[in-house]
């Protein structure tokens, strides 16, 4: 019987999931109208720009950012509180926060502008990581259908960079790869690309290191 019961508890373990948080704003007439994102405890992201979205663009999230989301979410008592702040204000679009747990147990909260500065700094972060995503989108277009493109593209990306807000910098590493093997782009744009590219994965080292 004893065995059994630990039998039980060890299948149950096993099938637990991973904490899950979860993003989501809607405003139509926006660009673009609609935002998911999903990020769990493991820092694994998934972006879509549609409800219909079959196919999000998928990245991994540093440690430290993965920890900075889930962090501000507790401070929020994982969202089992109001957040409107119920003044008049513009509509910006509807908010939405959810938190998943171990057990897939949901907690969410929406709003439209919350003046509580912890909701802030996790929409701030969220925001961060929304535009990033879209950039990716952009450079990923271009690099297929629009060789002119591309250095417009490479200019948004390194302005976020250059302002810490580009999230998870390795997704690009890839497409920048590509963008410098290639001798189709131009000279210019092949440089922009190669420094980039040696700029992230430096960082990426860097951080490596610093948890040894």
């Amino acid at each position: 019987m004893k065995a059994a019961i630990l039998a039980l508890i060890f299948s149950l373990g096993l099938c637990a999931a991973t904490p899950k948080l979860t993003f989501t704003k809607s405003f139509p007439g926006s660009v673009p109208p609609y935002v998911s994102i999903d990020v769990d405890r493991t820092g694994a992201l998934e972006y879509k720009d549609s409800p219909k979205d079959d196919q999000p663009v998928k990245a991994q999230l540093q440690e430290s950012d993965t920890a900075a989301l889930f962090a501000l979410a507790e401070k929020l008592d994982y969202f089992k509180s109001p957040l409107e702040s119920g003044l008049k204000v513009a509509n910006t679009g509807k908010k939405t926060f959810r938190y998943e747990n171990e057990s897939s147990i949901p907690t969410e909260v929406s709003f439209n502008y919350s003046i509580n500065e912890t909701a802030k700094q996790l929409l701030d972060r969220f925001e961060q990581i929304a535009e990033t995503e879209r950039a990716y989108i952009e450079l990923d277009s271009t690099v297929h259908y629009d060789k002119l493109g591309v250095n417009d593209a490479l200019a948004d990306i390194e302005s976020l960079w250059l302002r810490k807000q580009l999230a998870a910098p390795q997704q690009f590493v890839p497409l920048l790869n590509r963008i410098t093997a290639h001798e189709s782009f131009m000279h210019l744009v092949r440089d922009r690309a190669a420094r980039l590219k040696d700029e992230f994965q430096s960082a990426a080292t860097a951080s490596s290191e610093q948890k040894q």
